[in-house]
């Protein structure tokens, strides 16, 4: 959620920017806006802001808005109503500071009290504003000091990019608990709160820490704490060019991201397969046979999706390694005093890397001395750099705000981890061959799946006057029914809810009708019959069912066959479908996919 953008050369910048904004669209926003510091003998900075999109921001620039700085934002409301007023950047009384912000001040009420005090008029309700006032009435001579001294007065989180007319050679910037990224080019320096709006004109990046700052140039750079020491950081290589960041041949991002998940897939499992052991290498672990054994229990952290797929993955983990494991909402963790085991081995996912309430959660476990890994898409995230070590799921650049292919390749990636730790422990060369087959057949088994758009694109059809739909699955399968149940209410707008099958008598029973479809994952498994037993009281009851099966469900209006593959590993498979089902089904309502109303990409703020 928000974005940022700088640049500081000699190119144009208001195109650069607006280019950066949209590439950042993803996130999630309600508002756009730039400053620069303008060429020419008036000089000093402009600022142009808009609510809506980036488009709306474009069309307000004026004719003369020429410049070789500057900072441009989206912005997702938090204090304050999205339009003009509250829309970054925000300047300072006398207009010689500009600020774009991500985060939450969170004594915001506090400071705007006491600068109201002082005289200070607010032109907006945002928290942002604060620090915009605190940085233009501070005494220090240099710019970094002046930021550096304002954000001794701030608690929360903030990664910011600050202009000030006074020092037009430099745009200074800081980071805590919200990304900031440096793209180093050839004399000219970006920033960014996501690699996405740099690739196109730099893969040479530097991430900055939590408690860091950098000062710009056009020729250089430097970082520091917020102290004031200096610290070392070289640049590293973006994995993915621009073009992964494009859409293609799709309509949406969405469906792009959908049908990249054969290939997702196979890059996950590549170069990481052990046949002559059964068992796979996962190197970043940095958790050797010992301690592995030493594991108790597991318990995998994440928000959304990341969550879901923490289910599917610990059950894989007890199924195969015969380690007690649970998931849990890394939101509620982190306030419910945990006790904190040193036997337990805790898994941090986050699609992002910078999801606040998961990394939240990974701080305070590490302050507690527990052991953390990170299961996250992006290379060099703080979740990543923050733990002890951890797996990559090598998705790809995921742009839609509505997660598939990311979900997709942590499930397998959880997969990799189970087999990991099984084979240390109990499960045979067998069972470790099997799942391996297992996983090699996965991307042909996805292409079979996608291959059968047309008739799923049918069915949307068919279900897309739901006011409320019902999803529902038994063990293995309910992640799956929760994982499909979000990605319908996330896209489309239609009410959904997901059970456990087996708990359709206490209670939720009372819901089914005609007006209200059951969705069911039926996997070929020891449970099928229960499965079926479900359908049967639903279809009692006039309830229509889209089943999810390996094979054609009588008592279902209609079923979405797919591949079988192992037990452990149907679930990959089974919620592709519903992927596409939930995309189909907004396609026809007409929603706005890659950007759904009031939600946003990556979550850096609670």
């Amino acid at each position: 959620m928000c974005g940022i953008v700088g640049y500081i050369g000699k190119r144009d910048v208001a195109p650069l920017l607006l280019e950066g904004l949209q590439r950042l669209e993803y996130r999630g926003y309600d508002s756009a806006g730039i400053a620069i510091h303008a060429s020419g003998k008036t000089g000093g900075l402009k600022t142009a802001k808009a609510k809506g999109r980036v488009r709306e921001l474009e069309s307000r620039l004026p004719k003369r808005f020429a410049g070789t700085t500057g900072i441009a934002h989206t912005r997702w409301a938090t204090h304050g109503a999205p339009n003009d007023e509250n829309a970054h950047p925000h300047v300072d009384a006398e207009g010689k500071v500009a600020v774009v912000h991500n985060g939450i001040i969170d004594n915001a009420a506090e400071l705007r009290a006491k600068l109201t005090a002082d005289g200070v008029e607010f032109a907006s309700e945002t928290d942002t504003e604060v620090l915009a006032h605190l940085i233009g009435r501070s005494q220090a001579e240099k710019l970094e000091e002046k930021v550096r001294e304002a954000l001794r007065h701030i608690e929360g989180t903030y990664g910011i990019a600050v202009l000030h007319s006074d020092f037009a050679d430099r745009i200074v910037v800081a980071r805590n608990g919200s990304p900031v990224v440096l793209g180093i080019g050839e004399k000219e320096m970006f920033v960014s709160s996501d690699v996405a709006a740099l690739v196109s004109h730099t893969r040479q990046v530097v991430t900055l820490d939590d408690g860091e700052m950098a000062t710009l140039k056009a020729d250089d750079y430097r970082t520091y704490t917020t102290e004031g020491s200096r610290t070392t950081s070289s640049p590293e290589t973006v994995e993915y060019a621009a073009e992964s960041y494009d859409m293609g041949a799709h309509d949406t991002y969405m469906h792009k991201e959908i049908s990249e998940q054969a290939d997702a897939v196979d890059r996950a499992l590549r170069g990481r397969i052990d046949d002559r052991f059964s068992t796979v290498h996962l190197g970043g672990l940095n958790l050797d046979a010992r301690e592995a054994r030493g594991v108790r229990r597991v318990k995998i952290l994440g928000c959304g999706t990341s969550y879901h797929a923490g289910q599917i993955g610990a059950q894989m983990i007890e199924e195969l390694a015969r380690i007690p494991s649970d998931a849990e909402p890394a939101s509620e963790f982190r306030y419910r005093n945990p006790v904190v085991d040193p036997d337990t081995l805790y898994v941090a996912v986050s699609q992002s890397g910078e999801t606040y309430d998961v990394l939240a959660a990974v701080q305070e476990l590490k302050r507690k001395g527990a052991r953390v890994l990170g299961l996250v898409n992006v290379v060099g995230s703080a979740i990543a750099r923050e733990t002890d070590g951890g797996i990559y799921v090598h998705a790809g650049p995921e742009v839609c705000v509505v997660s598939t292919k990311c979900f997709t390749n942590m499930v397998v990636s959880f997969a990799l981890l189970a087999l990991h730790l099984g084979r240390i422990r109990d499960l045979s060369v067998a069972d470790g061959k099997r799942i391996i087959d297992g996983l090699r057949r996965l991307p042909q088994q996805i292409t079979e799946i996608l291959a059968g758009e047309a008739e799923i694109k049918k069915l949307a059809g068919l279900y897309a006057d739901a006011k409320s739909m019902m999803f529902i699955g038994r063990v293995r399968g309910y992640p799956v029914a929760r994982e499909a149940s979000l990605k319908l209410k996330e896209v489309s707008y239609i009410h959904a809810e997901a059970y456990p099958a087996s708990e359709l008598k206490h209670g939720p029973l009372a819901l089914i009708e005609p007006a209200m479809p059951t969705v069911a994952i039926v996997p070929d498994d020891d449970l099928l019959e229960k499965n079926r037993a479900a359908l049967e009281e639903i279809k009692a009851r006039s309830g229509r069912i889209l089943a999810v099966a390996h094979q054609e469900q009588e008592k279902a209006d209609h079923t979405i066959v797919v591949p079988k593959n192992e037990p452990e590993l149907d679930p990959i498979l089974m919620g592709i479908p519903l992927q596409l089902l939930a995309y189909h089904t907004a396609l026809s309502l007409g929603r706005d996919i890659d950007k759904p109303r009031n939600l946003a990409k990556s979550v850096t703020v609670e």
